[in-house]
């Protein structure tokens, strides 16, 4: 799939082995791929809603700082272990703090409550032309995700890949969301707030029911196990249907994964409110493990 300019990134890696024009076996989507300080620039210099003061700090608090890093080595390593195979690595570039790339926007705010997250079209934009621009983007980006997904091989599967901050800071997403951050994240503050898990798979909906395939789980608490680290079972959030991951599990049954990655696990340092630096070495750690454990959807 080619990439499309400010809306996604694709990259095919291909095993030694692989065929040239083999269907994907595993297709990693990173839906808030949009980490770079000019990914929010050179959006939110296109609109023309009054956004709230110093919102790109929300925007770096809020995007998945590391996961497209990790998504490569993932895909990298897969292909190292399965010569014969396909990887397909799509990274969003729609920053989440306009539209977020991971929602139905006609979910209530019932809907989004019960699942904890984020609206998808952020109350700051206030204009019919930016509605039409960032739902265009949306579409063409959810269109290419839904068609990347049909090309998948018989056998494929969907790694959906997140990061999230180490605390689960409870804040209204409203026009003072920037100051309602600031003092969250206050050094006397910041530690009060529950610590997530290192690793959450998003999988159980909210009547408990787990969508998420189990040797592969199984195969990732072992081999992240050795390493001390633990992996949770939808402890900070639900797979919901407010949701876009929601479609993708339904749609491939057992064959799509949800991951949490906790930040600072990837991040050299956490730095809530700056670009962040993602360090090789802890990409590195992490990244191993997670393709080993991918290959048990293939083990025949």
């Amino acid at each position: 799939m080619p990439s499309i300019a400010d809306v996604l990134d694709s990259l095919v890696l291909r095993g030694a082995l692989a065929p040239a024009e083999a269907a994907p076996d595993l297709l990693i989507e990173i839906a808030h791929g949009a980490t770079r300080t000019r990914d929010f620039d050179a959006l939110a210099a296109r609109l023309t809603s009054p956004l709230p003061a110093s919102l790109v700090d929300f925007f770096h608090v809020n995007t998945d700082a590391g996961a497209p890093e990790l998504a490569l080595e993932i895909g990298r390593r897969f292909v190292d272990l399965e010569p014969t195979r396909t990887v397909e690595i799509l990274r969003c570039r729609i920053p989440r703090t306009f539209i977020d790339c991971n929602r139905r926007l006609d979910a209530s705010r019932e809907d989004l409550a019960a699942g904890k997250v984020t609206p998808g079209l952020m109350p700051w934009i206030t204009t019919d032309e930016d509605r039409a621009l960032l739902r265009d983007c949306y579409d063409r980006y959810v269109a290419a995700v839904r068609a990347a997904v049909g090309r998948l091989s018989p056998s494929g599967a969907m790694l959906l890949l997140h990061s999230y901050a180490p605390r689960t800071v409870d804040v209204q997403v409203d026009l003072q969301i920037v100051e309602s951050l600031r003092r969250a994240y206050q050094p006397d503050v910041e530690p009060t707030w529950p610590l997530r898990p290192e690793i959450d798979v998003i999988g159980r909906d909210p009547e408990g029911v787990s969508h998420a395939p189990a040797a592969v789980v199984e195969s990732l608490r072992r081999e992240l196990g050795a390493l001390g680290i633990g992996v949770a079972d939808s402890a900070t959030y639900p797979m919901h249907s407010s949701t876009l991951a929601f479609e993708h599990a339904m749609r491939m049954p057992g064959r799509a994964l949800c991951l949490e990655v906790r930040r600072d696990l990837l991040a050299d340092p956490f730095e809530p409110f700056a670009e962040m630096h993602i360090g090789a070495e802890k990409v590195a750690r992490l990244a191993g493990p997670l393709a080993t454990a991918l290959r048990a959807w293939f083990d025949a």
